[in-house]
């Protein structure tokens, strides 16, 4: 609807009094209908802004026509009108919502100042929609900052599969964006009222993991005193969020896929089954194919989860983002600590810019936070940002720590850094496999989870 040039709709049996209310309103787009009837037609297929409408129109109540053309278009300004009309009349068209009611005969100038008045009202409610989606596309899409060719697509298949309740698994190595685009997702559904519950399928043992997702009942194991509804019940009408989903053991998995055929869970030490109104986003940085191949993950819920698979990429193909990004955060920091910091240097935004991210987005987030706590000036400085950045991209090996003329370092520091390579170098190698880098390195899962957060490789 234009905002410019409003849109009139005059309905009227009267052919005299549809022509002088054209008359006075010849500055605007003026369209009239002789009925009721074929004044609802018209307003199903043609936008108008305001309709100025008789009480007596034949066929249908003055009160059932505002009704009926506000059931067809919510935000529409009825104004209604009536030979002699009395106060009541008037009261009551504004009890039932009329913009405006006009008691026949009325002045040009009576005339104009209501259609102004309602089309003001009108364009407000039109402004107001329009910020509210712009407010609602903010929160739901554009927390990704994305000039990336790659990652626009996948923000486009979000509006496309947000509206279903079809499982979607989001693949990408750790520190892209994954929860943040299951968020995303579940915002722009029509679940988007309803509950949205994450858990880390990786931080958990097996035994713990069924427990928080179906549930238990009492004395379903030691320390089970009560039942307790799990996750997916949570989640009822919302979306639940599977994380790291590719770390699963093969007995979880079975339970999962019953879920996902048949929308009923089980609580542990129970055979009642209990509908559950859910999405499932699920997330993995592990190869699932190879996972598959290997035997550790299921070939049936493979499949059955692969319905929408979004691949979010590594922020060390997608370079162009980095600067918007690295300024995004660089203002929340800055606003959050108080600090005057405005921007980057050239050459520490160089460093940026060629660093190779192995954390992805989360670790520039911690980098820029850290820089903008350290910053004594406004402007972010190479010595401002981590030693790790400045070289190609690894923390220096031990040798060179023990060199005589090296920087003596306390010792946690100091072995800080072998720690980081060899859990790094672990994950490359087992493709993010976090249950057999853990074995590799004889520690479990737990401690690898907390040193990953430690050296910001999640």
């Amino acid at each position: 609807m234009s905002q410019t040039t409003p849109r009139v709709l005059i309905v009227d049996p009267d052919p005299a009094s549809r022509e002088q209310c054209r008359a006075f309103l010849a500055d605007r787009t003026v369209e009239t209908a002789d009925s009721g009837t074929t004044a609802l037609e018209r307003l199903a297929t043609e936008p108008f802004d305001v309709v100025l409408g008789d009480c007596e129109l034949g066929d249908v109540d003055g009160l059932e026509f505002l009704r009926l053309a506000q059931e067809a278009h919510s935000d529409l300004s009825v104004i209604l009108m009536a030979a002699f009309g009395s106060v009541q009349d008037a009261v009551d068209a504004m009890r039932h919502g009329a913009a405006d009611f006009l008691a026949k005969p009325f002045s040009e100038e009576q005339l104009r100042l209501a259609v102004d008045k309602a089309t003001r009202t009108q364009q407000l409610l039109h402004e107001n929609h329009d910020l509210k989606e712009a407010l609602d596309d903010r929160l739901r899409i554009d927390n990704f900052v994305a000039t990336d060719p790659a990652m626009l697509r996948i923000l486009k298949s979000v509006k496309a599969v947000a509206a279903a309740r079809t499982t979607v698994l989001i693949t990408g190595e750790s520190g892209t964006g994954k929860t943040l685009l299951a968020r995303a997702i579940h915002r722009s559904s029509p679940r988007h009222s309803g509950p949205f519950i994450e858990v880390n399928c990786g931080a958990l043992p097996e035994n713990l993991l069924e427990s928080e997702l179906f549930g238990h009942v009492r004395g379903a194991f030691t320390g089970a005193v009560r039942d307790r509804p799990g996750k997916f019940e949570e989640a009822s009408g919302g979306t639940i969020f599977l994380d790291e989903i590719g770390t699963s053991s093969p007995g979880f998995q079975v339970r999962l896929l019953r879920v996902l055929q048949d929308r009923v869970v089980e609580r542990v030490g129970d055979s009642q089954s209990i509908d559950v109104d859910v999405r499932v986003i699920l997330a993995t940085n592990v190869e699932l194919e190879a996972a598959v191949r290997d035997g550790s993950f299921r070939e049936d819920l493979y499949y059955r989860i692969q319905v929408v698979n979004l691949e979010m990429p590594p922020l060390r193909l997608r370079r162009g983002d980095i600067a918007n990004l690295a300024a995004l955060f660089l203002r929340r920091y800055a606003a959050e600590t108080g600090k005057p910091v405005r921007g980057f240097t050239d050459a520490a935004l160089r460093i940026l810019l060629e660093a190779p991210w192995p954390g992805n987005i989360r670790q520039l987030e911690n980098v820029i936070e850290r820089a903008v706590v350290l910053s004594e000036h406004e402007a972010i400085r190479p010595e401002d940002l981590p030693a790790t950045l400045h070289g190609p991209g690894t923390p220096p090996p031990a040798d060179n720590l023990l060199a005589p003329d090296s920087h003596l370092l306390p010792l946690r520091d100091g072995l800080a850094g072998p720690e980081r390579l060899l859990i790094e170098r672990a994950l490359a190698h087992f493709g993010g496999n976090r249950k057999q880098t853990a074995e590799s390195l004889d520690i479990n899962r737990s401690t690898l989870f907390n040193k990953m957060r430690k050296y910001d490789l999640l």
